[in-house]
């Protein structure tokens, strides 16, 4: 079956159409029907009811925010509730007209696809024509020869609902600030304009009240649409000013190299997400911000380059160093050794690192040549301590010898025999320092026990020598820096304690001996 409009122009045919029976024609031309409300194929059994028609979600369509107002794109049909008409013929009244749109609303649930009652609207004469009826009175909107009048009807009445839908679905997108309400202001004027004359069976004067609505209510949406474009392209291009100033605060202060180029990789990142934003201004910003990233970098650049040229001072002066402390490694001047190599350490704590693994390789070089030198001591002071420790047995044995000396029975042999045996001890060498002061205390009792032995019968007190009882006093003194140093665990002042307390106990020895003469 097919019905008497023409899929190419959708302008009703001159002649009817051949209906079932081939010999059966219309007695009277066709009206001309309206080409803006009629899809190609409606009237054929394949043409889509209102219900099977794919609805859009007037949300989903949310125009781009650019300086531009965008065009609006072709409204998928959708279809809402079409006001029932009341009982009997006649004009409808016309629809109240729409709401003005509000400020951005929560989101509308999409429109329902609802059948109107062509019956009440229009009609189907004997001859074919279908009439729809409206406040001016019936008007013929086309001819239906391709089966009973009921399918006629209801053919036209599906035509009402495709541009029920479309009204509703515009409105559904006027209310819910999706689109450009221009465009939406403008596809309702047309609407308005076609619905009148429309080839269709339905309340075509409340559907055109309502399309006339949406024109003046997208008046004041235009300008609310406006702000609300104005007000969200200031909002993104504060956020661009905002990181472009980030971005210029660190070119001009930062020092986290690092953190600080991870942090411009991650604002050109972000800066890709904010749309919306007039060409000129973006351009302008993004100057602005790539300015920044290029003095960020050159900033950078002249500091490692700085960085390299110091390290190369540095390594230069570890290296120096490193050829000092070889220099010394075989020297055997123990004391004034030791204090170099403890001036080159102190030097090369001063140097600055050259970064770690080229510290590491120098530092390695470095402590091997004082290993050298240290060890060779530590070596030494193992000999001198075995000679000394056989000083000391050699002296403990001339001590037992003369504790043995009896000067009461024979003081003259006594004191032959300790004028002796001080000569053995005083030609002995060195012995350790934790002995010195016991074997000088245990040999002057016995010349104090020998000389008392001649001073017998007259009682007399001889004074210390006075160089003797200075030196105990600075030998005392030595000590006790010694153990201060000790204390304090600082090596150096441990080594120099040492040395001085070994040269204040040598002269004590030597003022002994010369006050026993």
């Amino acid at each position: 079956m097919s019905s008497t409009d023409n899929p190419g122009d959708g302008v009703q045919q001159a002649t009817s159409p051949i209906a079932e029976n081939p010999e059966t024609t219309a007695p009277e031309a066709a009206q001309t029907e309206s080409p803006d409300a009629v899809t190609p194929a409606a009237g054929t059994p394949e043409a889509p009811t209102p219900a099977d028609a794919a609805l859009a979600d007037p949300t989903a369509d949310a125009a781009p925010a650019t300086e531009e107002l965008p065009a609006e794109e072709p409204a998928a049909p959708s279809a809402r509730p079409v006001p029932t008409p009341g009982p009997g013929p006649g004009p409808r009244p016309s629809a109240p007209a729409a709401a003005p749109a509000a400020a951005p609303a929560t989101p509308v649930a999409p429109v329902e696809a609802v059948v109107s009652d062509p019956s009440q609207w229009g009609r189907v004469d004997d001859e074919g024509t279908v009439y729809v009826r409206t406040a001016d009175g019936e008007r013929a909107v086309g001819s239906w020869q391709a089966g009973d009048a009921e399918a006629g009807l209801a053919h036209y009445g599906r035509r009402y609902d495709d541009i029920a839908t479309e009204v509703s679905l515009l409105e559904a997108r006027l209310k819910a600030h999706t689109g450009n309400p221009g465009e939406i202001k403008n596809k309702a004027q047309q609407l308005a304009d076609s619905i009148p004359t429309a080839a269709a069976v339905g309340d075509l004067d409340g559907l055109a009240a309502r399309a006339r609505a949406m024109v003046e209510t997208a008046e004041s949406a235009t300008a609310e649409f406006r702000a609300e474009k104005a007000a969200a392209r200031a909002a993104q291009i504060a956020r661009k000013e905002a990181l472009a100033a980030e971005a210029e605060q660190i070119a001009a202060e930062s020092t986290s190299w690092k953190a600080s180029g991870d942090r411009l990789k991650a604002i050109v990142e972000e800066w890709k997400t904010i749309r919306g934003i007039d060409r000129k201004t973006d351009e302008a910003l993004w100057t602005r911000f790539a300015a920044a990233r290029d003095a960020f970098g050159r900033r950078r650049g002249t500091h490692f380059a700085q960085l390299d040229a110091q390290r190369g001072e540095t390594r230069a002066a570890k290296q120096e160093l490193i050829k000092e402390a070889q220099r010394l490694a075989t020297s055997t001047d123990w004391g004034a050794t030791s204090a170099a190599m403890r001036s080159l350490m102190d030097r090369w704590k001063a140097v600055p690192r050259t970064g770690r693994e080229t510290d590491d390789d120098l530092w390695k070089e470095f402590r091997a040549a004082q290993d050298v030198f240290f060890t060779a001591r530590a070596e030494q002071d193992k000999v001198r301590d075995a000679e000394q420790t056989a000083n000391q047995r050699a002296k403990e044995e001339l001590l037992a010898e003369a504790e043995k000396l009896d000067p009461s029975k024979d003081l003259r042999g006594a004191q032959n025999a300790l004028r002796k045996i001080q000569e053995r001890y005083d030609a002995i060498g060195h012995v350790p320092r934790t002995v010195m002061r016991q074997l000088e205390d245990r040999m002057q009792a016995v010349e104090q026990r020998v000389r008392g032995a001649a001073d017998a019968g007259r009682v007399r007190t001889t004074p210390e020598n006075p160089m003797v009882t200075s030196m105990r006093a600075a030998v005392t003194k030595a000590e006790e820096q010694l153990a201060k140093a000790e204390a304090a665990g600082d090596q150096r002042r441990i080594d120099e304690a040492k040395a001085n307390l070994a040269t204040r106990q040598e002269w004590l020895a030597e003022a002994e001996k010369s006050a026993r003469r």
